[in-house]
């Protein structure tokens, strides 16, 4: 009997465990599933804030070009499980999708619960067992599986082995980064880990009194080190918080952001960007000479978000009491350089707990691309964020769970 034991009951350990069963359906096999949490996929049932943005309804080459680090490693992984093919299992499995902006894929019902159900209710009907338990360590005889230990000292058999335990970001569903040690303890290599897709730490102290509000339409930029050329430039929307910023711009953000800790980065909003200079500075005098009789400070509520304006008004070093009326030229083309180029400088992550992917993990060079199995250890392989391969946001991270698991399915 070919004995298949899978850690972690994530996107990319469920997968596995079902490609494992279509591969295996018409021979002996025993699959279980070891998953410390009471119930599988946590982390699954938060992204994109509940609704589950499951992949990206693109092409190959997009896919690889939405993973900037060992983008080329996952090409064999994506091209045997695409975007497509996920499509179409969640469809057949009874989750209408809906294909939104970006090419950004989701349940038609907007509920991450649906996909998490298809996924779990795959595994009855096929016999895979889930085993309410926690791994300890990898057990093997020379290079070769044999086993894994739980907690409680009680040892499962096993022919093959997936590691799917996912990294360290939101801890509280079960990434604690238990994989990285399991695998270190075995010889393998782990990358420097790092937060990615994460909020945003910033030096100007007024991010505080601006906490809570949410800016829509807007264009982010980030500068590195005072280039010219922005290393990231989107529009969408973002929020300010007490640390810093946030939001879905934001965290796309600081996935370009590759140098933390040795280079500076500026973020730069553009909190009018339907508009040129040459528009907004008309559209500021209209406002003006409706208000000929008012001060500076009472006179942009038609413009700019109620909080975010006497922090303008100190950008912009125009007198709060000033009439508008006596405001020239040159303040005006100031105040509109401060609107559309809203700069704030960036001083960090935040920690890499509240980050929704981990960047970095299981070495690629360990790991042949083909099957997703170590280069170290015969039987063993790996899927998920565990691997050191991180994507952008649009869905791209959780096609990664759904290929490599795949792939490490269909070679156990």
């Amino acid at each position: 009997m070919k004995r298949i034991v899978i850690i972690g009951g994530g996107p990319a350990g469920l997968k596995a465990a079902l490609s494992a069963d279509f591969k295996y359906k018409d021979t002996k096999r025993q699959i279980t599933i070891i998953e410390k949490n009471e119930r599988p996929c946590r982390k699954l049932m938060i992204t994109g804030k509940g609704r589950c943005n499951v992949t990206n309804n693109c092409d190959l080459d997009t896919l690889i070009a939405n993973v900037p680090k060992n983008g080329r490693f996952l090409y064999s992984a994506f091209s045997r499980w695409s975007s497509q093919e996920t499509m179409a299992f969640f469809e057949t499995m009874g989750v209408p999708l809906k294909t939104e902006r970006g090419n950004r894929v989701f349940p038609q019902s907007d509920k991450a619960v649906d996909i998490v159900d298809a996924l779990v209710k795959g595994l009855k009907p096929r016999g895979i067992k889930l085993l309410h338990a926690t791994a300890k360590s990898i057990k093997t005889d020379g290079d070769r599986v044999i086993g894994v230990e739980l907690t409680n000292g009680e040892i499962v058999d096993a022919d093959s082995v997936v590691l799917a335990t996912g990294g360290l970001s939101y801890p509280v569903t079960g990434s604690t980064g238990d994989g990285y040690r399991m695998a270190k303890e075995i010889g393998h290599t782990v990358t420097e880990l790092k937060p990615s897709l994460v909020p945003l730490c910033c030096h100007e102290g007024f991010c505080s009194r601006l906490s809570g509000l949410s800016l829509k339409n807007v264009t982010l930029s980030v500068f590195e080190n005072g280039k010219k050329k922005p290393i990231y430039k989107e529009m969408g929307e973002m929020l300010f918080t007490h640390f810093g910023i946030s939001g879905p711009l934001v965290l796309s953000a600081s996935a370009y952001m590759r140098k933390m800790g040795k280079s500076e980065y500026t973020a730069v909003i553009d909190l009018k960007p339907a508009l040129t200079n040459e528009q907004l500075d008309k559209r500021i005098l209209r406002d003006f000479d409706a208000l000929q009789n008012k001060d500076f400070a009472n006179s942009l509520d038609a413009l700019l978000p109620k909080s975010l304006i006497p922090v303008i008004i100190d950008l912009s070093a125009i007198d709060p009491h000033c009439k508008v009326n006596q405001i020239s030229r040159e303040q005006r083309y100031q105040l509109c350089r401060v609107i559309k180029s809203f700069a704030l400088h960036i001083t960090g992550f935040r920690p890499i707990e509240e980050a929704i992917i981990t960047g970095g993990g299981i070495s690629v060079k360990e790991i042949n691309p083909s099957t997703m199995e170590s280069k170290l250890i015969k039987g063993l392989f790996f899927a998920g964020e565990i691997i050191d391969v991180d994507a952008f946001t649009g869905g791209f991270n959780l096609q990664i769970a759904f290929s490599t698991g795949f792939l490490a399915g269909e070679n156990v």
